[in-house]
């Protein structure tokens, strides 16, 4: 890390991210490092506060910013600022990019084409197995998914990805606080094949305002945003918001009237966004080139589908990806036993093709 690293990381954390006083201070000189050879006379004029003005002259932004570094370094992690030649170019065309990001894991992951999927904390379990198949054709296909390692969708999001290519994973806390908790083993899955990456200081707390503030760089980041369960007040609203106002494709998955949990999302394609059923309605709302290197792919790509046996595949059929089974109502009218049963979805759950919910309880994967 060069002097360039020091100067962004300091004024970074000078200004808290992007701003309308940074903004003045940046037209004026160019370049954090010429902001930090400013004299307080020439700093004057920019409307800035005085302490503000002598804590620019002075060492303190520099010497907190060497202190943050060494941390970095100590943990393994690395930091992009907005002038490097690896951070983000869709993220730096946004009004308020992040001076600074903090990232833990491969951040060449940073460079494909990203499409981020969010969605409700408690989903249902036909939002848990679109979101994990989704996420799974996108990523089968060298699209990196973006989401917000939260609880559910965003978890379902991570997951399906990891199975088939990379993910990358934006937090609302520093990146050395895990939050949540229950995900820790994800985030360093994640890790292994994409990114986790926040702007915040290391040992920032999970402060509830933090994370309308990271939403804009999960859409930020992504050519598109696809909305799978919501509810009428949901987190994933305010995602889609901000990236219509970056500019971003808006889409979501259509769920059932019925349902709190697809007010949101139902609401959206009311207003116009584009209905998702499957990952070529979300490559179909690309911009060029993205769409049609996407959609000139194969269908099938993901030709490593497990092999099943006949009673596996007349086990598999007997289950739904929008719903879960109790294992003795499988048992009821089949011919198998339940012993015989949970074998078969043993070897089935090995084989990625069903995920085993508590009580005994089966849905398909794929």
């Amino acid at each position: 890390m060069d002097d360039s690293h020091l100067h962004w990381l300091a004024f970074h954390l000078l200004f808290h991210g992007q701003s309308p006083a940074a903004r003045r201070v940046l037209e004026r000189f160019g370049s954090a490092g010429e902001v930090f050879r400013a004299s307080a006379a020439e700093l004057d004029g920019l409307r800035l506060d005085k302490d503000l003005v002598r804590d620019i002259a002075g060492r303190g932004p520099l010497d907190r910013a060497g202190r943050e570094l060494e941390k970095i370094r100590q943990k393994g992690y690395t930091l992009l600022t907005i002038e490097d030649p690896g951070y983000p170019g869709h993220l730096r065309e946004i009004f308020d990019p992040p001076f600074a990001l903090y990232c833990r894991g491969r951040t060449d992951a940073l460079r494909n084409p990203a499409v981020a999927v969010v969605g409700s904390r408690r989903p249902s379990p036909y939002g848990r197995a679109v979101a994990e198949r989704l996420a799974g054709d996108l990523a089968s296909r060298d699209c990196v998914v973006v989401s917000g390692l939260a609880l559910g969708i965003d978890a379902c999001a991570h997951w399906g990805a990891l199975r088939h290519g990379r993910t990358v994973a934006v937090l609302g806390s520093g990146l050395d606080v895990m939050y949540p908790g229950e995900n820790s083993g994800l985030a360093d899955k994640i890790a292994e094949q994409g990114v986790v990456l926040s702007e915040f200081p290391l040992g920032t707390a999970p402060h509830a305002m933090n994370f309308p503030v990271r939403n804009r760089i999960i859409s930020g980041l992504s050519l598109a945003l696809v909305v799978v369960e919501a509810a009428e007040r949901s987190g994933s609203l305010i995602s889609a918001r901000l990236a219509l106002s970056q500019d971003r494709e808006v889409m979501a998955v259509p769920g059932n009237a019925t349902s709190p949990l697809s007010r949101g999302s139902n609401g959206l394609i009311k207003e116009g966004a584009k209905i998702v059923e499957s990952w070529e309605d979300v490559a179909g709302e690309l911009p060029s080139p993205w769409r049609e290197i996407f959609l000139a792919q194969k269908e099938e790509k993901m030709d490593n589908k497990p092999a099943l046996s006949r009673e596996e595949r007349t086990l598999l059929d007997a289950l739904a990806v929008d719903e879960v089974r109790h294992i003795d109502d499988l048992a009821e009218g089949s011919a198998f036993s339940v012993s015989e049963l949970l074998a078969l979805l043993l070897g089935l759950e090995l084989k990625g093709a069903v995920v085993q919910h508590p009580g005994k309880k089966f849905q398909r994967r794929i």
